[in-house]
Order: C-alpha cells, then structure tokens, then sequence
C-alpha cells in the first residue's frame, strides 16, 4: 500500500510563535504596581513592582504609613513582580516603621519575594583594622632601606647630569647661553649684598676674638695669619656655600617641584626636551662659574673687616697688615677655598634639583622637598669641608 502523505515540517519561526503564545496565556499580563486599603490597618500590594514605577508607590505607601495603627498587615498575594531596588527601598520604609514601633505582619506574599526582602539586610560595618606598631628594629630596618633607595636614586641622578653635560661638550650648539646667564645673575651678582655682609662681620668676629688672646703675648701682628687662614681656607667659602644652599638651592626644588606639580616637567619630555638639560644644566654651569666669585668677593670682604678691627684693637696699621698679608699667606691657601666653592656648588645644584625632581605632586610636597634640600645641601657641604681638611692636612698643603 502506499505510505500516507506526510505534511512538511513546520518552519522554526512558527514553533517559536507558539511557544511564546503559550507562555504568554499561562503568565497574566503585567499590571501597574498600586496598594490598597481595604480594611483599617490592612495594605493590599498588587502588580509589579519595579523601579520605573517606584516614586509613585513609594509616595503612596508614605502617605498611607504616615496614619498607621499600632499593627499592620501587609497582604502580598497580588504581587507579580519586584526587583531587588524596589525590594532595598520597601524594606527601608519597614524598617523605619518597626523601629517606630509598629508590628507589621507580612500575609500571603510570594515565597521568593519574601526571601528577597529578607535577605536584604543592613550591611555590617566593616571591621576596622587593628594597626599594629612596629618595632624599634623595624622601624630601623625601614629607615635604611629608605635611606638607601634615596641615596641609589641621588648616584642614578648624578650619573645622568654628568652624562647629559659629557653630550653638550660634545655637542656645543645646545648649550643655553641666556639661561646660563641669567642663573649666573640671580645666584651670583644677587647674593653679593648678603654675602658681603656676612663676610664682613665674620672677618670682625675672627679678628675680635683673636684680639684678646694676641694682647697677652704682644703677638698683635699674628692677627694677619690668623684672619688670613681662617677666611681664605675655610670660613669664605664654607658661609658662601652655605648662604647660597639656604638662597638659591631652595630657590631650585621650589622651582622644579612647582613645575612637576604643575606637569610642565611632562610637557617638556612629551615635547622632546630633556628637563635635566633644560633645568639641571645650566644652573650648575652658571653657580659654579658664580660661587668661586662670590667666594673671592667674600676673602676680600672678609679681610677688609678684620683689617679694620685689627687697626682699632691690636694698633696693626693697614699697611702693615696688608704687607705681611702679601708675605705670609700663600697662593695656595687661596686656591684650596676657591678649589672647596667649585664642589659646593655642585653639591648644591645636585641636590636642589635632585629634590625638586622628587616632589609627588601637591603643594605640601614642593615645601618638603625645598626644606629637605637646603638641609641635606647644607649638611653636605659641612661634611665636605671637614673631609677637606683632613685630606689637604695628610698631604700637607
């Protein structure tokens, strides 16, 4: 016999429309999410509750709330639907009813919408942290890895300022002649009124405090030698080196951390221009032309006021100070103090810059960073002086 005809199947889009057909007659239709009071200190919720209909609920129930009972029954049977936000903000209103004191009663409501309010509970305050002190060794073990980083960072700093002046030797049309100027100007021909005046009245003090130990041995004339080493070998440039840490190597963090603080150190590199050659540079070309000149400016000053308290306290004349001046100090001993003001100069560059450099980026940063600067600068350049000393001293000059 022949097989009975088979109807073709039907195509995907037609099962799709059916099953959705189904579904849609087995699930009501979404209705606007509304409460009612049927009965004194009875709420009925009906329909679905979502965020997009939540203002207007939320007032409804305030207002109906607002004129409770002392219980109230919340009847939940015609719920079709909450999200978990509408969920948050029902279970806040609750919460602030039962701390009221009203005893809510919670009837007929949907077995996952009640655990839905139920498990949105208050988040527990985080615990805080117990902050443990750390000990005297650890502080000490953080304090030399500190100590040491900063000071592998400063040699890393070094060796790309000396990198960076070997290029424009090697490469002379890059230097910055104005701004070498100009730094020369500000940390040189500016500092010479307040140098001066130091130079001066520490010549005065030299030549005053040897005054009264000379007049016991009627070694008057000694006061020459005395104010001649003290200021050419060690005092002028050791208080030139000083007053320009405290003036211009603050003046240079203040500067370069404002600049970092501000992303012009940034904006430089992202232009192709490197800060330490722009920056760095010419202030240590320009300070150490400048401070071996402020250095010989001080001698001058210096020995000038102690010239003159000799001639008031110890009756040395001006010319014969000046004659055994010219007789019995050497060369040298000029030569080791401007030889001393060529590494402070350095050493004040460096660090000023190097700090700068290391500001993190605020305000409070760029006033830490300049304070540390003149600090380290100053101790420093005392701790260069003293290794001076002994060096020259073991050589003999």
């Amino acid at each position: 016999m022949p097989a009975a005809p088979t109807s073709p199947p039907e195509p995907v889009a037609t099962i799709t429309n059916k099953v959705a057909g189904q579904i849609a007659a087995n699930d009501p239709a979404p209705l606007p999410a509304s409460i009612k009071q049927t009965t004194p200190g009875v709420l009925e919720f009906s329909g679905t509750w979502t965020v997009c209909q939540l203002g207007k609920v939320i007032r409804q129930l305030d207002a109906l709330l607002m004129r409770h009972p002392a219980e109230v029954e919340l009847d939940g049977q015609q719920i079709q639907k909450i999200d978990s936000i509408t969920a948050w903000v029902l279970q806040s209103r609750l919460k602030k009813m039962r701390d009221s004191g009203v005893q809510l009663q919670m009837n007929g409501w949907p077995a996952q919408y009640q655990q839905m309010l139920d498990g949105l509970g208050e988040i527990p305050p985080a615990a805080t942290p117990v902050k443990e002190t750390p000990g005297m060794l650890e502080k000490i073990g953080k304090a030399s890895v500190d100590v040491y980083k900063d000071n592998l960072a400063l040699l890393s700093f070094m060796g790309e300022t000396a990198l960076s002046l070997l290029g424009l030797f090697l490469h002379p049309r890059r230097w910055r002649g104005r701004t070498i100027l100009h730094n020369i100007q500000v940390a040189g021909f500016e500092a010479l009124p307040i140098v001066g005046v130091t130079s001066f009245l520490l010549g005065i003090v030299i030549a005053y405090q040897g005054a009264d130990q000379l007049k016991h041995y009627g070694a008057n004339i000694f006061v020459v030698e005395l104010v001649g080493y003290a200021m050419l070998r060690e005092f002028a440039p050791l208080i030139t080196a000083i007053i320009i840490a405290g003036r211009s190597g603050s003046a240079y963090a203040a500067q370069i951390g404002t600049m970092v603080v501000t992303e012009e150190i940034d904006a430089l590199q992202t232009i192709g221009i490197k800060p330490i050659e722009l920056l760095v540079l010419p202030k240590l070309v320009a300070l150490m032309l400048a401070l071996p000149l402020l250095t010989l400016f001080a001698d001058l000053v210096g020995v000038t006021g102690g010239m003159l308290m000799a001639s008031s306290q110890l009756d040395v004349g001006t010319h014969e100070f000046m004659t055994r001046f010219a007789t019995e100090i050497p060369l040298k001993t000029l030569l080791i103090g401007l030889g001393k003001s060529l590494v402070f100069a350095a050493v004040i560059v460096i660090i000023g810059c190097y700090q700068g450099f290391r500001t993190k980026g605020n305000a409070d940063s760029v006033g830490r960073q300049t304070t540390r600067s003149v600090v380290q600068a100053i101790f420093i350049v005392i701790v260069l002086d003293a290794v001076f000393s002994v060096i020259f001293n073991l050589m003999g000059l």
